[in-house]
């Protein structure tokens, strides 16, 4: 792997990986692109992939900085005076969407610790399965779109809202399906708004991107000397710049259209896949 691999794999992920499109699948395809999954093993990209995940995990705690510091102050605040008996109504809002977020990142921790050896298999590298899931996906996406009710703002959630994007996530550890992807079209479900959807999907999202990419760092970091200190850092940096500027793209977007740019894009690209696959130009 040479530097500018390093900052092109880096980009991938941070655009990838926040914008619902899937990051799995592109990131696979922009690995064997750059045919570094015949330069590196297997184990080294992993480690190499879950070092930029920890670069999209500053990107998205840098932008939602403001409201980590409100819902943590508030969660300590209102959980102290809740011991107390009493109340401290200026941490209400915040004690509660601290719960929401405990609430909603249990079902992908319970199911991604039983299924750990599952989702570390060669399911995750399959361009089948890949191709299939963005395209269901696509198709759950668009159906969000039209039956949710889009009504809820981030004050009007509660402990039933959490619990179906929580469950949702879960579908993310499926190839293809993309971690934004599946909690955002849950949320549409549930009735949110898009922009809160996509909120609450980030803010969501920073316990299960920590979680995975320390694991994965932790099991793959004696390969990390094969990729090179210059190359981990520039990809690193690269994933974190371009992943803030994705969260506040869509942010900004959401307000005011809706997905069906990323739906069509989710069909065409995981229809090309599978046509692909199926013809044996590339392997699954």
């Amino acid at each position: 792997m040479n530097l500018l691999q390093a900052i092109i794999v880096g980009i991938v992920q941070g655009l990838t990986e926040f914008i619902p499109v899937s990051s799995s699948a592109h990131m696979i395809l922009s690995e064997r692109a750059m045919k570094l999954d015949q330069t590196l093993s297997p184990e080294a990209i992993t480690a190499f992939n879950a070092v930029l995940q920890l670069g999209t995990l500053v990107a998205v705690m840098l932008y939602f900085l403001p409201d980590i510091v409100n819902i943590t102050r508030g969660f300590i605040l209102g959980n102290l005076a809740r011991l107390r008996g009493q109340r401290h109504a200026e941490s209400e809002d915040a004690l509660r969407l601290g719960w929401l977020i405990i609430l909603g990142s249990l079902p992908i921790g319970t199911v991604g610790l039983l299924a750990k050896k599952i989702i570390e298999g060669s399911l995750t590298k399959n361009l089948f399965v890949i191709s299939i899931s963005m395209v269901v996906w696509a198709i759950l996406l668009d159906l969000a779109e039209r039956f949710g009710s889009g009504r809820k703002a981030m004050t009007d959630l509660g402990a039933k809202d959490a619990l179906i994007v929580g469950f949702g996530q879960i579908f993310a550890l499926i190839p293809g399906s993309s971690r934004s992807g599946t909690t955002i079209a849950s949320a549409l479900f549930s009735g949110m708004k898009r922009d809160t959807a996509a909120r609450f999907s980030f803010l969501l999202s920073i316990p299960a991107i920590a979680a995975s990419g320390l694991l994965e760092l932790k099991e793959a970091v004696h390969h990390l000397s094969a990729l090179g200190s210059l190359n981990l850092v520039a990809g690193t940096v690269a994933a974190a710049i371009v992943g803030y500027a994705s969260i506040a793209f869509l942010m900004n977007y959401l307000r005011q259209r809706s997905l069906d740019v990323f739906i069509i894009y989710r069909l065409v690209v995981g229809l090309a896949i599978l046509v692909a696959v199926y013809r044996g130009i590339i392997n699954p």
